[in-house]
């Protein structure tokens, strides 16, 4: 029988009935440098095998099943180290893989088009990768160094200036640029190639889109409130 709802992860579930139920959770454990098989280990015994924080793994995980994280599991600033993990791990993978992708399915769109609309398409992925590329670098290159420098017991804005407080004004909604692209393509721009092209494309765009979706609300209602936290006891 087809199964829809999807189970709230816990320290004793079996990984491999969770990837079952949502085959999206094999890209949330390569962010971790997780590999498979995973046999039938659970959950806790695969972040003790890794050295995952059980804390991050379970509120990021519960993302990836539609469930905000309970109070219990809800990350704490002993999570930042393997959250931090995760989000360059994340980035790494979409430069490497996700984005190149894309970009091979749209070359072949646009090879067989001539119309201005999908020029149009064309130019707006570049600028959007463009824009992608930068907010990527400002977190590897400028926020992450930051958030490990006061995770050692750097005194953050005592010894810099830089704070938490420039990360989130810096901190651009580039998910909403790719919900915008795909919604030109379901709604109003006709394609002529073939199903399989449009369909892979867009596809990915789907995977992409909720994959930037859960980066954004682990930035902003997870690891941000955590900072600021240390922040304050280093400046108080």
């Amino acid at each position: 029988m087809y199964k829809s709802q999807r189970s709230y992860i816990a320290q004793e579930t079996k990984m491999v009935d969770l990837i079952n139920e949502n085959h999206s959770l094999l890209l949330f454990l390569q962010h971790f440098d997780i590999d498979l098989p995973v046999g039938n280990k659970t959950v806790g015994e695969l972040c003790e095998e890794y050295g995952i924080n059980l804390k991050a793994f379970l509120g990021i995980g519960n993302l990836y099943n539609g469930f905000y994280p309970a109070d219990r599991d809800i990350i704490d600033t002993g999570s930042i180290s393997s959250v931090l993990i995760f989000l360059k791990n994340s980035h790494r993978l979409y430069k490497e893989s996700i984005y190149p992708e894309l970009e091979l399915y749209l070359h072949r769109i646009k090879g067989g088009e001539t119309s201005k609309d999908i020029q149009l398409i064309a130019r707006f992925f570049d600028d959007y990768i463009s824009e992608v590329w930068e907010h990527f670098r400002y977190e590897d290159e400028v926020a992450f160094p930051y958030f490990n420098m006061l995770l050692e017991g750097g005194k953050g804005v005592g010894d810099s200036t830089f704070s938490v407080k420039d990360y989130r004004s810096h901190h651009t909604d580039i998910e909403t640029k790719l919900t915008d692209l795909k919604n030109l393509l379901l709604k109003h721009i006709k394609v002529k190639q073939d199903f399989n092209i449009k369909r892979k494309f867009l596809t990915t765009l789907f995977e992409l889109e909720s994959e930037l979706m859960i980066h954004s609300d682990i930035e902003e209602n997870m690891l941000i409130p955590l900072i600021e936290k240390i922040e304050e006891v280093n400046n108080g």
